[in-house]
Order: C-alpha cells, then structure tokens, then sequence
C-alpha cells in the first residue's frame, strides 16, 4: 500500500514561516506530479502549488511570491516552504501525488490525511 505521510503544520503568526512535508512510502515505481491542496471550513479544496517530476512549478494566484514548492526524487518527498503567511492561509493542507504502481500501469491520485496551518492575526 502507498502512504503520504505529511508534517509541519502548525500555529504561526501573521509575517510568519512554516514548512511542510509529505513522504511517499510503500510499493511505488514512479511518482509523476506531487502538490499540495487546502481546504478552509466552508470552502472547497483548491491547488495551491504543484511540481512536476522534471521540477516544472505551478502556483496559485494567492500564494505567487509568498509559498515554493520544491521536491526530492530520489526521498519520494515533497515539501511547501511558505512564507509572509496571511490569516486567509489558514486551512487544511493536503499533499497529493500521482504514483505509478507498475510499469505500464496508469498512475493514480493519492492524498496525505491532511496538516492543519492556523495562522494568527
């Protein structure tokens, strides 16, 4: 079975910095794109940031300049450094990744259980 293990959430500031992780672990061959989706109470889940295996980035509009996603191919990891953090980021953070199995077999979507980021006014 595949895990996405998450950690770093936490309680920060407003101007504050945090970062955080995801670990793909179990019978993984190939992991396409990994990123990273929150979900405030009330809202749906949205994109937040997104790399690709080659290390090509997508940001959304509301983090561009603040928030970088990089990742570790040969760790299977993924990480969000964010920085000059705004109440509105306060959500729940899901890790998301596209994991081939087996050769030959398409990749499906995995989730990580979710990191809560509270950030104070």
């Amino acid at each position: 079975q595949v895990q996405l293990v998450e950690s770093g959430g936490g309680l920060v500031q407003a101007g504050g910095s945090l970062r955080l992780s995801c670990a793909a672990s179990g019978s993984i061959f190939s992991i396409n794109a990994m990123g990273w989706y929150r979900q405030a109470p009330g809202k749906q889940r949205e994109l937040v940031a997104a790399i690709t295996r080659g290390g090509n980035t997508n940001y959304a509009d509301s983090v561009k300049g603040r928030f970088t996603i990089s990742r570790d191919n040969a760790k299977n990891t993924v990480y969000l450094q964010m920085n000059s953090l705004k109440p509105e980021d306060t959500a729940v953070y899901y890790c998301n990744a596209e994991i081939r199995l087996r050769i030959l077999v398409p990749p499906n979507d995995y989730w990580g259980q979710g990191t809560q980021v509270t950030v104070s006014s």
